[in-house]
């Protein structure tokens, strides 16, 4: 815990700095929801296929940034608010220089009580 995956379109490129957002994202996840620093882990799945509304796809004028952050229940609601506007803000900073609109969402959720992990 948390799980962390983003979905992206791959049209915002190189101008995703995927790297440095992954770390400022674990950096606010641990001062806002109270992670532990070694518990965040974040996976990127690029899209390679985004459609908008009625645009020609082949237009590639549009991209998605989706962010799912998985926490163990019992956050306060105002606590995965302040975590997700925490998270528009860094896509802001970190997905800049596109010439692409790009369209970034991100919903903090709980984890189901059958939430389990191994690590080895």
């Amino acid at each position: 815990m948390p799980q962390i995956t983003i979905d992206y379109s791959d049209t915002v490129g190189d101008a995703f700095d995927r790297a440095g957002f992954a770390r400022a994202l674990h950096r606010a996840t641990v001062e806002i929801a109270a992670a532990e620093p070694e518990a965040c882990k974040t996976q990127f799945r690029p899209g390679a296929y985004t459609v908008f509304g009625y645009e020609d796809p082949e237009a590639r004028g549009h991209a998605v940034v989706h962010v799912t952050i998985g926490l163990l229940a019992g956050r306060a609601e105002e606590t995965k608010a302040k975590l997700t506007e925490a998270v528009l803000e860094l896509l802001r900073e970190h997905v800049a220089g596109t010439a692409v609109t790009v369209h970034a969402s991100a919903e903090v959720r709980d984890l189901d009580a059958s939430y389990r992990k191994y690590d080895g």
